[in-house]
């Protein structure tokens, strides 16, 4: 089972998701695909998570977290002992998320995005200073990232397998050219479906 969590005014339209998504569909894997609409609340966004993955054996689950998502699927990953691939992912969000109190639109659509002060603080209950096991996590960050730095998610990842893009920018821009390695870290492997047909 693979659960993609979005960033902060994200939805699962986004680029990388729908990638993904269609990815999944092709190899007639669609039923193991969670992209909810997390609310903004911090806390509310980690129940609706946890929730979905309830009966999911901790071997069978990887969370995939981009940007805001990543800070939430380290910390699940963290609390639940599955695997995590994190694209481009915040370490330290509250730090920037000031000038995003209000409301504003998601980046998909018109509808309305309110982030409240409050949010920063429930944020600080899902932190993690230090990941255990590294292996379990897969980090993908881009030199280029004009919203995050880079360095921040190799040093928080330290120990961890990381592809390090050159250049870039915050939403990978180029992801296709990473579908299969994330889904090969999820136990799905794209080349070997695609030689037996759709996995069943």
């Amino acid at each position: 089972m693979i659960l993609y969590l979005h960033g902060l005014r994200s939805s699962p339209l986004s680029m990388k998701s729908r990638l993904l998504a269609a990815q999944m569909q092709a190899l007639d894997r669609e039923a193991e695909w969670l992209c909810p609409q997390l609310p903004a609340s911090p806390k509310l966004a980690i129940e609706q998570a946890l929730s979905l993955v309830k009966n999911v054996a901790p071997a069978q689950l990887t969370i995939i977290g981009s940007s805001l998502g990543g800070y939430y699927a380290t910390w699940l990953a963290e609390q639940i002992g599955c695997r995590a691939v994190l694209l481009n992912p915040a370490i330290v969000p509250l730090l920037d998320l000031e000038q995003h109190i209000g409301v504003s639109t998601e980046f998909h659509s018109d509808k309305p995005f309110e982030f409240k002060r409050e949010y920063i603080d429930e944020l600080r209950a899902f932190a993690v200073p230090h990941i255990t096991e590294p292996q379990r996590y897969f980090l993908i960050a881009a030199t280029g990232d004009e919203v995050l730095d880079y360095r921040d998610m190799l040093a928080h990842y330290q120990g961890a397998r990381q592809i390090v893009i050159e250049g870039s920018d915050h939403g990978i821009s180029e992801f296709a050219d990473y579908v299969a390695p994330v889904l090969a870290f999820a136990g799905i492997d794209i080349k070997q479906a695609t030689l037996e047909g759709p996995a069943r």
